[in-house]
């Protein structure tokens, strides 16, 4: 069997063991005097009997009467005497005749027992259920005198309940009084020590206060005192800034001088260099006197480029540093005195050579006579080697101006562009008309920003980029800053985007190749597709890239009489601003950029576009363009820059086409045309 079944076996035996049968209150362990008196033997008073006596009359005398009440009344006393009359009969027949004196204490006992069921009969319904309970007990056990005991004993118990139960009542009120004693106290207590912080805040309050009254006090004084200090720092101050203002002014004024003092030296050196360069064109390194075939002016030609050298170099310096100084105006007066010299120099020796070929010439006019007949056959000899040596001079010098058809060519394209800005003047030159001037920006953005987003890195955008071009040249609306744009929104609109959209390739040449040489490839693709659908954009490209760089013809300006020296800086492709020339290695990287992109344009065609018919522009005007540069005497710095960029981009391309006479070419540049810089 296991332990817990053992267990619960265990507890249900002594449950139905005599002592498991009596009844407990736990709050008798409480209290001592109600488990001592439930320990004590159970004594009878003396006065037993007599009680007994005199409570059996009276509960006769109370039976007749109460037959007639209501058997609700009539249920306790009928139910006592009945239960005294069978004890006494139970006790008479289960037992043996009782003594007078053991008679007695039993009528006692069971009135005690009869008398307190019949009281706690009053007291309600839980008091009638423990009386019907005690009765069936004691009718049941009532025959003997363990029976009895046992009556008295739960009689005993329950008056000692009772009183326990009144005495804990009346320990729970004196309890209630002592806390609601102590919490009175504290209240008291809590009240005097509020009153208590109450107080010492209002004191510290009070401290506090008067704290703060000084701090204030002692911080308007401060106050004051600085507001003093700073009245007399502000007059300081005013003094120093009025001292400081006439001191400024007083620069500005002097600042001024200086500048106009500069101007004037500036113009004085510019008018001092077109002296110069005027002196330089009458002395011509080919030049040869009918009368005087051998005599040489290169000297003089070596001696005057050298000058004019010196007197940009100085202008360049003074440009850079700002404004010329009196030496510098001083150093190209020199050079322009010996500037002058030198063409008298050269003047006295042409002239000293005339008068010997002039002597020369009477001697042989006095041996005429005799060598007649030898004169006339060198006469008839003579023409035949002047052409020859003519020829081969000929050869030998090479063209300082471009052919006559390019000339023309030139000439074309420039007023085909004239023509054009003719054509949109009431778009471009419109100020009172907001719509026009409106539609005017949209159209430009439209055209320019396209080639802006050109880039070496630009990629599978430049389709994307192509076909907005060529929807705005075709007429067809496209997207421009969140608007859309077409060229029929004016009627002068399609030659306006036109003349813009040709100008920003060139800029791009200018700006963006000039700075990343691997950009005139994109650029370039793009442009020649454009070319090949809109034709004019090709003409109007070739005029802008002529005017800005006319080596690109090529072409060099000459200086023409009554020309300013800026504007014929402006034709040599020069940019000049507030008098100032840029420098010529800014010079040179924008020259090289614009002949790389035409490098590229006449070697690239648009691979989507169709390829059946020819280039726009193809390799063979860069053949010509290369042939024609190596026909014209080379210019310092610029020929030989201008000539490297261009077989750097396309010499692979010429090369393919024409093969020997590309090499021919190559030949020629390497032991003819480079000696010449020398």
């Amino acid at each position: 069997m296991e332990p817990r079944q053992l267990r619960w076996d265990t507890l249900a035996a002594l449950r139905t063991s005599s002592k498991g049968r009596l009844s407990y209150c736990r709050r008798w362990l409480r209290d001592e005097d109600i488990l001592e008196g439930c320990m004590s033997p159970l004594e009878l008073s003396p006065y037993a009997g007599w009680v007994l006596d005199r409570v059996i009359k009276q509960t006769a005398q109370e039976i007749a009467p109460s037959r007639s009440s209501t058997p609700k009344e009539s249920t306790p006393l009928t139910n006592r005497s009945c239960s005294l009359e069978k004890v006494t009969s139970g006790s008479h027949q289960g037992s043996p005749p009782l003594s007078s004196t053991e008679l007695s204490e039993t009528k006692v006992i069971l009135y005690s027992v009869t008398d307190f069921a019949y009281m706690l009969t009053t007291q309600g319904n839980d008091a009638c259920s423990l009386l019907e309970m005690d009765q069936e007990v004691f009718q049941a056990v009532l025959p003997s005198k363990v029976t009895e005991v046992e009556g008295c004993i739960r009689m005993y118990e329950e008056m000692h309940r009772l009183k326990g139960k009144e005495e804990l009542r009346q320990r729970q009120e004196q309890q209630e009084q002592m806390v609601r004693a102590v919490y009175d106290l504290a209240s008291e207590q809590l009240k005097r020590f509020d009153e208590l912080k109450e107080l010492k805040q209002h004191q510290e309050f009070q401290d506090l206060q008067e704290v703060m009254e000084k701090s204030s006090k002692e911080a308007q004084g401060q106050q004051e005192k600085l507001k003093e200090e700073h009245r007399h720092r502000a007059k300081v101050l005013n003094l120093k800034l009025r001292e400081a203002e006439q001191q400024r002014q007083r620069q500005e004024e002097l600042e001024r001088l200086r500048k106009e003092e500069g101007q004037e030296r500036l113009r004085r050196l510019y008018s001092i260099q077109e002296e110069v360069l005027q002196l330089n064109q009458q002395i011509d390194p080919n030049y040869r006197h009918k009368d005087l075939p051998r005599i040489d002016l290169s000297a003089y030609s070596n001696r005057g480029n050298q000058i004019c050298g010196l007197v940009s170099g100085l202008i360049r310096t003074t440009s850079e540093r700002g404004f010329p100084t009196q030496v510098d105006v001083a150093n190209t007066e020199r050079a322009l005195q010996e500037m002058r010299g030198l063409i008298s120099s050269m003047q006295q020796e042409i002239a000293a050579a005339v008068e010997e070929k002039r002597r020369r010439d009477e001697e042989e006019e006095r041996q005429k006579q005799e060598e007649l007949l030898k004169k006339e056959q060198m006469k008839a000899q003579t023409p035949a080697p002047a052409q020859q040596s003519g020829g081969k001079q000929q050869k030998e010098g090479l063209q300082v101006k471009a052919e006559e058809s390019t000339m023309q060519w030139y000439q074309q394209l420039q007023d085909a562009a004239e023509q054009c800005v003719a054509s949109f003047s009431g778009i471009s030159n419109c100020k009172d008309n907001n719509e026009v001037k409106k539609i005017k920006t949209e159209l430009q953005k439209a055209a320019t920003i396209p080639v802006s987003q050109i880039s070496r890195i630009a990629g599978s955008q430049l389709r994307e980029i192509f076909d907005k071009i060529n929807n705005l040249l075709s007429g067809k609306s496209v997207q421009s800053g969140g608007r859309t744009v077409s060229v029929t929104q004016h009627p002068q609109g399609l030659d306006f985007v036109y003349y813009k959209l040709a100008e920003k390739f060139v800029n791009q040449g200018e700006e963006e190749v000039a700075s990343h040489r691997d950009a005139a490839f994109p650029i370039a693709v793009v442009a020649s597709g454009i070319w090949e659908l809109h034709p004019r954009v090709g003409d109007l490209f070739l005029a802008h890239l002529h005017k800005k760089c006319p080596y690109s013809v090529p072409f060099y300006p000459a200086l023409k009489e009554g020309t300013s020296m800026e504007e014929y800086q402006r034709m040599l492709g020069y940019q000049v601003k507030d008098s100032k020339m840029e420098e010529q290695d800014h010079f040179l990287k924008r020259m090289s950029g614009m002949i790389r992109l035409y490098a590229a344009i006449i070697q690239l065609r648009w691979p989507y576009g169709n390829k059946q018919g020819a280039h726009p522009h193809g390799l063979n005007n860069g053949w010509r363009w290369l042939a024609q540069m190596l026909n014209m005497e080379p210019l310092a710095d610029v020929t030989a820059t201008l000539l490297f960029d261009f077989l750097e981009v396309c010499g692979n391309a010429l090369m393919k086409q024409y093969q020997v006479q590309f090499w021919k070419m190559m030949l020629l540049i390497r032991e003819e045309y480079c000696p010449r810089y020398d």
